[in-house]
């Protein structure tokens, strides 16, 4: 039976300890049976439902705004600076040096407190004491009595060693004492920060390594200086590109950073794919991979074998120019036909011949369970003897699964033309038929799902490219054959013709269908995932070649 009631955790007013004890029976001889028999009565309609556990294939992050990524460097500025006596501006100096690690910088500092402070540009480096002079000291003159003292000399005006002008009357200098007007400081700043993207800005004096602390550079830009913005979003930038557990999100414009502990360390992205969305409000969602630069999902393989296939895919870059061409002709009447969408199910306008777009091998062979199109047949290998042989039998396996891992890639792309046609179909169903607007959006919803399964696919020929031959991928290939082959029916159901008088069986099909591939999809990484975890999967490179 199903509920008429559903709860959200902000519904639920949880009790502590105390409030247990007043929740308590009161006759401790009463039958738990009884109790039982209660809740039973009630079923499941006044459950509270709990919060869905965490899946193999996905990892813990935490998206930050800006504003949060902002305090916790102020706290880690604030940590050093309790801890070393010091003002928020030399904390922050000596955690840039360090790149924001604050165990190392603790202790370093510890056993050597004035030497790291010079290299961090905080103060100079100690003057060598001066040698004195053969002659002895110099005597003091005295004067006759009843002589006039001499005036006190003049002082001299200031001359700005930059810009030579001496009608210059503020002035400032580091603690290296190196003195340049305020002209010369902001053009200075200004040119490190647009120009450079600098964050630790040196003193204009040749040789000098001391560093400009913060207070001084947003005095020499001014209160709201667009400079002065950019000089604190550098800052920033900084912070996060040296924390192993932050990243930007890779998308423009977006400000969100995510924090991923569980991907900070290289050994554990051989046993996890830390895919994570930003908190943006955008759609569709941000979302990338933490521990690579591949700007996208690239679940199930690993972020090294990933960047293993891309790097293949560029060196063979001719070969793969050609076999991403949009033509091929019919296996029957040599037709050249153009693919202008995702389904891989091809009839020939000219012989009606029907036939699969990635092997070419006639459809009705699709459907049923010889379907074996994923499959590559490394029986073709065992015969090749001589050098040439082996290198095409070579040639001719990488081919087979970059075309299916580029066909799913162009699939994926075509999907913006199938948005179009299949909001043109949701229009026509809604004049056709008694549906809303709303009950109309399961055909958007399926996109949806088949443009995500794609993605999945598209990078399962990536991995079984390296995987051993075993039953284990064996196995693999048995649940990427499953999930292909669904997405193929539920493409080709999107990509049909509507029928006014079968709107409502459409419309069953299509849910249901996209509830199954949704459900292969997620058995095709769970299993992945798990695999990588319980260390099931060999590969045929050695895994030097994952770094």
């Amino acid at each position: 039976m199903s509920s008429d009631y559903e709860y959200s955790d902000e519904d639920v007013d949880y009790y502590d300890d105390e409030d247990e004890d007043m929740l308590s029976p009161q006759d401790d001889d009463s039958d738990p049976s009884d109790e039982e028999m209660d809740m039973d009565t009630f079923g499941d309609d006044f459950k509270v439902p709990q919060r869905a556990a965490r899946k193999s294939y996905e990892v813990e992050h935490e998206s930050l705004p800006q504003a949060a990524v902002v305090k916790l460097k102020a706290a880690d500025i604030e940590h050093i600076s309790g801890i070393f006596g010091v003002d928020a501006s030399t904390a922050s100096l000596l955690l840039r040096y360090m790149n924001w690690n604050k165990e190392r910088l603790i202790e370093k500092y510890m056993d050597n407190a004035s030497a790291v402070s010079v290299a961090a540009g905080i103060s100079p480096p100690p003057k060598a004491p001066a040698s004195s002079s053969a002659a002895g000291p110099e005597r003091s003159q005295g004067t006759s009595s009843g002589a006039r003292s001499a005036p006190a000399p003049k002082p001299e005006p200031f001359v700005c060693p930059i810009c030579f002008d001496d009608s210059q009357t503020a002035f400032s200098a580091l603690s290296c004492d190196h003195r340049f007007c305020a002209g010369c400081w902001n053009a200075y700043i200004t040119s490190k920060i647009r120009e450079e993207g600098e964050h630790a800005i040196r003193c204009m004096a040749e040789g000098c390594s001391t560093i400009a602390p913060d207070p001084f550079i947003h005095t020499a830009l001014g209160a709201g200086s667009a400079t002065r913005e950019r000089f604190n979003e550098l800052l920033v930038r900084h912070f996060v590109s040296s924390n192993p557990n932050l990243k930007y999100c890779p998308y423009p414009s977006c400000t969100y950073t995510v924090s991923c502990p569980a991907a900070a360390s290289k050994s554990a992205l051989t046993t996890i794919v830390p895919t994570v969305i930003c908190g943006a409000d955008a759609t569709p969602p941000h979302k990338f991979c933490f521990g690579c630069a591949i700007d996208s999902d690239h679940r199930p393989v690993i972020c090294g074998v990933a960047k293993m296939w891309l790097k293949k895919c560029r060196d063979d870059s001719e070969t793969a120019n050609w076999i991403k061409s949009n033509t091929k002709e019919c296996a029957k009447c040599q037709s050249t036909i153009e693919k202008n969408g995702g389904c891989n199910h091809m009839t020939c306008k000219k012989c009606k011949h029907e036939f699969c777009w990635v092997c070419m091998g006639p459809w009705s062979e699709h459907g049923t369970a010889w379907y074996s199109c994923n499959r590559y047949d490394e029986k073709a290998g065992v015969d090749a003897r001589d050098a040439q042989s082996r290198s095409r039998v070579s040639l001719e396996r990488y081919l087979h699964y970059y075309n299916r891992w580029a066909n799913h890639e162009q699939s994926a792309k075509l999907s913006l033309e199938l948005y179009n046609k299949t909001e043109k179909k949701m229009e026509e169903m809604q004049i056709t038929s008694e549906l809303t607007w709303i009950e109309v959006q399961f055909m958007k919803k399926a996109v949806d799902e088949v443009e995500k399964c794609r993605m999945t696919l598209k990078w399962t020929y990536a991995m079984a490219y390296y995987l051993e031959k075993s039953n284990e991928k064996e196995l693999f290939e048995d649940n990427q054959r499953d999930l292909e082959q669904a997405v193929e029916e539920l493409s080709e159901l999107l990509e049909s013709p509507i029928d006014a008088d079968a709107i409502s069986t459409l419309r069953q099909k299509v849910t249901d269908k996209a509830v199954y591939v949704s459900k292969r999809n997620e058995i095709m990484l769970e299993d992945t995932a798990k695999g990588f975890l319980e260390g099931r999967w060999t590969w045929n490179v050695s895994v030097e070649g994952f770094d």
